[in-house]
């Protein structure tokens, strides 16, 4: 892509997270798994990642320990949206910072499914906040979506009022929100389906005229 790359303070980074614990939501996703990557490379005191994909999580424990990743990897089984669990392994680990990436993010099948978006999306978050709040973590990063700008869909629209609880929520914890568009070689994105569509010769459906 036509951009400059993003010139990170990898030695500012490792020094905040030396003593700390950090907790990955949806760490088997091709966003967390990223993430879980360049955490693993800042040496954390310890990386507990979370995500209720078996395989997912297994796949990404195994690409950690063949690149030799440094500190303790914990990983963990479970819902983001099981209030109980989710308490249960924060009262375990104590993370300092806690990145929340885990969601549903297929824009079709979630207007299919709005109610399971909404507790997914919006309700999960609204949890994972309150508990740090409750444990004490310093820092909650939500990962969020473009699709929450001006929102035409049910997936863009549960995203945009986790936003909006992160934003104005009264809380002790360190809030940040990012927003992703479609990422290459991510599950899920429109990308692929693109590329399949050009190299058969057919129609590519965008809606924009630009």
């Amino acid at each position: 892509l036509p951009r400059a790359d993003v010139q990170i303070d990898e030695t500012g980074l490792h020094g905040y997270l030396a003593d700390r614990t950090v907790l990955v939501t949806g760490a088997g996703g091709s966003i967390g798994a990223e993430l879980c990557e360049q955490l693993a490379r800042l040496r954390p005191f310890r990386l507990v990642l979370v995500d209720i994909s078996e395989y997912n999580l297994y796949r990404l424990e195994q690409r950690l320990r063949e690149g030799r990743a440094e500190g303790g990897i914990e990983c963990c089984i479970a819902d983001v949206r099981d209030t109980a669990i989710m308490d249960g392994l924060f009262r375990q680990h104590q993370p300092d910072v806690v990145l929340h990436a885990a969601a549903y993010k297929h824009v079709p099948l979630m207007e299919r499914y709005p109610a399971e978006a909404f507790r997914n999306n919006t309700l999960a978050t609204v949890g994972l906040l309150r508990l740090c709040e409750r444990h004490g973590a310093e820092r909650f990063v939500f990962v969020s979506t473009d699709k929450a700008v001006a929102p035409a869909s049910v997936m863009g629209a549960t995203k945009r009022l986790a936003e909006w609880y992160v934003r104005t929520a009264t809380s002790s914890v360190e809030r940040t929100i990012v927003r992703f568009g479609n990422v290459f070689g991510s599950r899920g994105s429109v990308v692929p389906f693109f590329e399949r569509r050009l190299a058969e010769g057919a129609h590519v459906p965008v809606t924009h005229p630009d």
